[in-house]
């Protein structure tokens, strides 16, 4: 399988992250796509180059207004003077009858629902290389490729049309399926990251086009906490085209495998034309954040359940903390995929 990376994903290397009161660096940080391409070495898988694709791509998912904010975020806060390293919101105000600010500072708060995206020089340079990243590898699978890996750095899932949160800010899973609609009449999202994909589910919410499927921890105690339940299945025309499956905390490979069947069930009813997996590694027994429980073998049985959906498929990397396993569970999912394919 071909695998999309683009070094220019250490121009973001974000310091504040905000955990229960205490300010630490952040775990999304350049080490960790060092450690996926270890893993991606380790299965034999060749590197290729992103083709700079533009805005196209970006904006068939996000704003024009947010596209705007974050290619000027960066100039506009340095222009203000005596302003920190990074821009984090110290707002983030109620939409509902508000004005759209011209401040940056007011822009930063309405475009951002958390404080664990701090924006600094080097971010918007690297989420374009990350949607440049997800495109190449849905192209490469248009053309004719079986399936094609995305090493995306920033992640993506967590990221509205016109909102970052949870380390991301351009979604790049969405991006890859908006893409791939262009020669596909209907596309499906897996979401296999242990946090539930609320910005995806957002920005398809009301489409019948795309069907959004995320297995992961219950929000009930895990973040995103107000997005990811099983009563959220899409509105208007998208109403059925969305599927949560929360699980319980320390849920093991074969009550995730059981979710996945859930999921394939789903998927197949759909008829989809292509699949993008948004291949989250942070379901492992050994992630920091202990939602789920995982194991490297079992990472190799998810990957063979989503081949057996015999679907063209794109994977886009979301999320994994450091780890020493993060590697061999990249390298265990893939190579599950590649032997049932």
């Amino acid at each position: 399988m071909k695998a999309v990376y683009s070094e220019l994903h250490r121009s973001h290397d974000p310091q504040f992250f905000l955990v229960r009161g205490i300010v630490q660096r952040t775990t999304e940080q350049p080490e960790r796509a060092d450690r996926l391409l270890a893993g991606l070495k380790a299965g034999g898988h060749s590197l290729v180059e992103p083709t700079a694709f533009g805005q196209g791509p970006r904006a068939r998912v996000h704003s024009p207004e947010y596209l705007g904010f974050l290619a000027e975020a960066w100039d506009a806060w340095a222009a203000l003077g005596n302003s920190g390293p990074e821009m984090i919101a110290n707002i983030h105000p109620v939409r509902n009858e508000a004005t759209y600010p011209t401040h940056i500072v007011g822009r930063l708060g309405w475009h951002t629902i958390d404080t664990s995206c701090p924006i600094g020089p080097g971010t918007w340079a690297a989420v374009c290389a990350a949607t440049d990243v997800a495109t190449s590898a849905a192209q490469l699978v248009m053309d004719g490729e079986d399936a094609a890996y995305a090493l995306c750095r920033p992640p993506g899932h967590h990221a509205y049309r016109d909102l970052a949160s949870g380390f991301c800010f351009l979604n790049n899973s969405a991006i890859a399926a908006a893409h791939l609609r262009l020669k596909h009449e209907r596309v499906a999202i897996l979401d296999v990251d242990v946090h539930h994909g609320n910005g995806t589910q957002g920005i398809f919410y009301e489409r019948p086009d795309v069907l959004t499927v995320s297995i992961h921890a219950d929000p009930t105690f895990f973040n995103p906490f107000v997005w990811g339940y099983a009563h959220e299945r899409g509105a208007g025309p998208g109403l059925g085209a969305n599927l949560n499956i929360p699980l319980a905390k320390g849920t093991d490979d074969d009550g995730y495998i059981e979710a996945l069947g859930v999921a394939e069930k789903t998927i197949r009813a759909f008829a989809p034309g292509a699949l993008v997996v948004a291949l989250g590694l942070d379901a492992s027994e050994h992630d920091p954040l202990a939602g789920l429980a995982v194991t490297t073998d079992g990472f190799h049985r998810i990957g063979g359940a989503i081949a057996r959906l015999g679907l063209p498929t794109v994977f886009v990397q979301e999320g994994g903390y450091l780890s020493e396993i993060l590697g061999p569970n990249l390298t265990s999912a893939l190579a599950g995929f590649e032997q049932v394919r």
